[in-house]
C-alpha cells in the first residue's frame, strides 16, 4: 500500500507545481488581502487530492496525447471549489487551525473569510464558463449547490442520534464525493470519452471520495491532533455524528444520552470518545470504507492500461492506508 501521497502522484506532480503557483496569481492579483490569504490557502501543505485525480484522469481518457489546458484549468477549477468550501466551512464550525496551520477566519476574520470564500466561488464559475463546455458548467455547478446543501444537513442534523448511515452516506456525498465525482466525469468530458467511459469515472469518484470521507470520520477518533491538523474527536464535540458514533450508538445506549445532552456535564464528551473506541464502530466504519474502496477500482476496468491509470487504482489503497 502507498502511505505517501507526494509519491503517488509522482506522474503529475510537475503539473501540480505549476496549479499551485497558478492558483496563487489567479485568486491574488486582485487585492492584498486576497493574495494574502492565497498564499495562507495555497501555500499550506495539502494534499491536491482532488486536483491530482482530475489531472490523472485526463492523462488516462487522453491515451498517451497531451493533456489540454482545459484540463488543466479544470483541475485549477476544482481546487479552487474546494478550498472555498473549506473557508466556509471552518466559519461555520469555528474551527481555528486547519491542516495544522491557523484558518482564514482567524487570521483575518469572519468578514474577510466569507468574502474570500465568496471570491473563490465566483472565480471559479467564471473559469469555468471559459472553459466553453456546457455539460463540465453543468457538472461542477451542481457540486457547489450540493456543498450548500452537505453543510444544511449536517446543520440540521446536529446532535441527531435518528440519523441512518444512509443520511449519513447522502450528506458524505454532497460534502465531499461530489466534487470528485463530478470532476472526474468533466476531465473525461473535455477528454471526449464515451458517454459509459464518462460514466464509469464518475462512480469511480464518487465512492472513492465515500471511502475518503469515512477515512476521515474513522481518523478524527484514532489519529492524534498533529497527525489530524485539527483537534482529534471535533466532529463529535460540534454534534456531527459520523459513521463510528452510528454504529457505536447500536451497542452502547448510554452513548444517546451524553449525546442528547450535548455533552452539557463535565467529563461526557471524554466518555462518549470512550464509548465509541469502545465498540465496533471503528471496526464497522473501516469496513464500509473497504466496501467503496474497492468498489471505486471496479469502476476503472474498461480504462485502457497506462501509468496514470495504474496511480488512479493506487489512490483506492492509498485512502485506506491513512487507517494504518
Amino acid at each position: 500500500m502507498t502511505s505517501s501521497a507526494t509519491s503517488l502522484f509522482a506522474p503529475v506532480e510537475a503539473d501540480l507545481c505549476v496549479l499551485t503557483e497558478n492558483l496563487k496569481k489567479l485568486i491574488g492579483a486582485r487585492h492584498p488581502v486576497l493574495f494574502a490569504a492565497a498564499e495562507h490557502l495555497f501555500g499550506a501543505k495539502g494534499k491536491r487530492l482532488r486536483p491530482a485525480i482530475v489531472l490523472l484522469i485526463s492523462y488516462a481518457t487522453m491515451m498517451g496525447k497531451e493533456i489540454s489546458q482545459r484540463h488543466r484549468r479544470l483541475a485549477e477549477i476544482t481546487e479552487m471549489i474546494h478550498t472555498a468550501s473549506l473557508v466556509h466551512d471552518d466559519v461555520v464550525d469555528e474551527s481555528e487551525v486547519r491542516r495544522g496551520i491557523p484558518t482564514v477566519h482567524s487570521s483575518f476574520g469572519n468578514r474577510i473569510a466569507v468574502l474570500a470564500g465568496d471570491f473563490l466561488f465566483a472565480q471559479s464559475s467564471w473559469y469555468l464558463a471559459n472553459l466553453d463546455n456546457l455539460e463540465v458548467v453543468k457538472l461542477l455547478s451542481e457540486v457547489i449547490m450540493d456543498l450548500a446543501e452537505g453543510e444544511i444537513q449536517q446543520g440540521l442534523s446536529r446532535f441527531a442520534c435518528n440519523l441512518s448511515i444512509e443520511a449519513y452516506l447522502e450528506k458524505s456525498y454532497y460534502k465531499t464525493a461530489s466534487l470528485i465525482a463530478n470532476s472526474s466525469k468533466a476531465a473525461a468530458v473535455l477528454s471526449d470519452a464515451s458517454s459509459e467511459m464518462a460514466n464509469d469515472l464518475y462512480q469511480y469518484g464518487r465512492h472513492l471520495g465515500l471511502a475518503f470521507q469515512i477515512v476521515d470520520d474513522i481518523l478524527d477518533f484514532t489519529g492524534s491532533t498533529e497527525a489530524l491538523g485539527k483537534p482529534a474527536g471535533s466532529d463529535l464535540k460540534s454534534g456531527n455524528l459520523t459513521a463510528p458514533v452510528l454504529f457505536a450508538l447500536e451497542e452502547k445506549p448510554y452513548l444517546e444520552v451524553l449525546i442528547d445532552r450535548e455533552f452539557a456535564q463535565a467529563g461526557d464528551w471524554e466518555q462518549a470518545i470512550s464509548l465509541v473506541r469502545d465498540s465496533r464502530g471503528i471496526e464497522r466504519s473501516r469496513e464500509l470504507a473497504n466496501h467503496h474502496a474497492h468498489l471505486a477500482s471496479e469502476y476503472l476496468h474498461d480504462l485502457p492500461p497506462s501509468e496514470a491509470r495504474h496511480t488512479l487504482l493506487q489512490l483506492s489503497d492509498y485512502v485506506l492506508s491513512r487507517l494504518y
